[in-house]
């Protein structure tokens, strides 16, 4: 990346993920009163004073812990902290300094990278709380006073971290992107195929259900192309929604669908397609993307021939608004099949960018009404005067007749197949809109 980078670091609930929300102006992280909810690295793009920045938001820092999670939150913010050109190292004014800022404190003067010293908290306005004077011992420079809460302060401490930054580099013009949104059910996989595809531990795994939190954005670029990849929570059914942490979370999936080009629904063969995959499918479905089934833990399955055609069936049978979309059988332990989704995302890609000139669509229409007659009704027969294509991601045709009622749901069906016959649209859903002659 160009941008300079900015970690955001310390103990568990300082108010590091509220200071990044600050900064960011939305509510990106997860911000909860309990210690550990941040567990992955945030990045979000900002701006101060003419210098562009990302910022990280890492899992809260136990130096010495037992904890599976917390280990592995102390090892994602020790790569934030490698990766970073700047460090804010945030603390607790009313907690004044712990024994665990002394030894975060102690590995960030190992790390050799510029470091802010942050004391939050610092609610109150007017003269410098005494307190501030205890965080000199840290040996880190200068304390700033900051209030994640109300934001007084921020503008001194991102100020000073423009200071630190290093000097400008020229803008390297950047390429199409396809953004890869990676959903499912919790402990289907999601963060290990992420892994396997990257190549390192980008993102913590762990076989307790609901490790991934956030979407986490991670950028690729390989023989295929590059690539953004979206690691989401586990999406869960909204009545096992037991805090708001987990509501949080679903919310964020939601929202890395949305801002996604191809998803990739992760189904587990070990449990085959449940209910709530059928949900989760819908998501991606009804915000229009492009789509790859994609079933992990094949290795875990005892097959014969017909294994795997019969639990294609069972795909397309519960999922039975999506046969178009293709499915995959990989194991994101071993790595079988794993490199052919490179493959299958540019393809389904290109398929839901796909545009059709006027006259090619009206030769396919013109060919559909006469091999079967539009319906009718009560003596009044549906016309459709012609269609044309207005947008990609999906492929969106809008059709003209001369009674938008009388167009019924099977007869769009038919049409769709037979764009899908001659085009292909592989991958992904096509909307048709229908307008009566005369509307805009």
């Amino acid at each position: 990346m160009s941008k300079p980078i900015v970690a955001i670091v310390g103990r568990p609930n300082v108010g590091k993920s509220t200071f990044f929300n600050k900064l960011a102006g939305q509510r990106i992280a997860i911000v909860e009163d309990t210690p550990g909810v941040t567990r992955d690295r945030i990045y979000y793009e900002t701006e101060w004073c003419g210098r562009e920045m990302i910022i990280i938001d890492t899992g809260g820092i136990e130096p010495d812990t037992n904890d599976i999670i917390m280990t592995h939150i102390k090892a994602q913010a020790e790569i934030a902290i490698r990766t970073a050109d700047v460090i804010v190292f945030m603390t607790d004014i009313h907690a004044g300094i712990t024994p665990d800022d002394r030894e975060i404190a102690l590995m960030l003067m190992k790390s050799k990278k510029p470091v802010v010293l942050c004391v939050n908290k610092a609610d109150s306005t007017g003269r410098t709380p005494p307190e501030l004077y205890e965080f000199y011992e840290l040996g880190l420079g200068e304390p700033i006073a900051v209030s994640s809460l109300h934001g007084t302060g921020t503008g001194d401490l991102l100020e000073r971290v423009c200071e630190l930054l290093p000097e400008k580099q020229e803008e390297v013009a950047q390429e199409d992107v396809v953004r890869v949104a990676v959903i499912g059910r919790p402990n289907a996989g999601k963060s290990s195929l992420v892994n396997k595809l990257l190549g390192q531990n980008r993102l913590i795994v762990s076989d307790i259900a609901g490790t991934t939190r956030d979407a986490i954005d991670t950028e690729l670029e390989n023989e295929h192309g590059k690539f953004v990849f979206i690691d989401t929570a586990g999406i869960r059914k909204t009545g096992k929604i037991a805090n708001n942490i987990e509501r949080y979370s679903v919310l964020r999936a939601g929202l890395a669908v949305e801002r996604a080009d191809v998803c990739l629904i992760m189904v587990d063969a070990t449990e085959g397609v449940t209910a709530q995959d059928e949900h989760i499918a819908g998501i991606a479905h009804e915000n229009g993307k492009a789509s790859i089934v994609v079933i992990n833990k094949w290795d875990l399955v005892e097959k014969d021939t017909k294994t795997m055609d019969n639990f294609r069936k069972d795909i397309y049978t519960a999922l039975s608004y999506m046969t178009y979309a293709p499915t995959v059988f990989i194991s994101a332990k071993t790595g079988q099949r794993v490199d052919r989704l490179f493959e299958l995302i540019n393809y389904v890609n290109n398929q839901s960018t796909m545009r059709i000139s006027t006259g090619m669509l009206n030769d396919v229409l013109n060919d559909a009404t006469t091999r079967v007659q539009p319906p009718s009704d009560k003596g009044k027969r549906l016309k459709i005067y012609y269609m044309t294509q207005t947008g990609v991601k999906a492929p969106t045709f809008v059709l003209f007749v001369n009674n938008a009622e009388l167009f019924h749901f099977s007869y769009q069906r038919y049409i769709e197949n037979k764009l899908r016959e001659t085009f292909g649209f592989e991958g992904t859903p096509i909307k048709l809109v229908i307008r009566e002659k005369g509307e805009d």
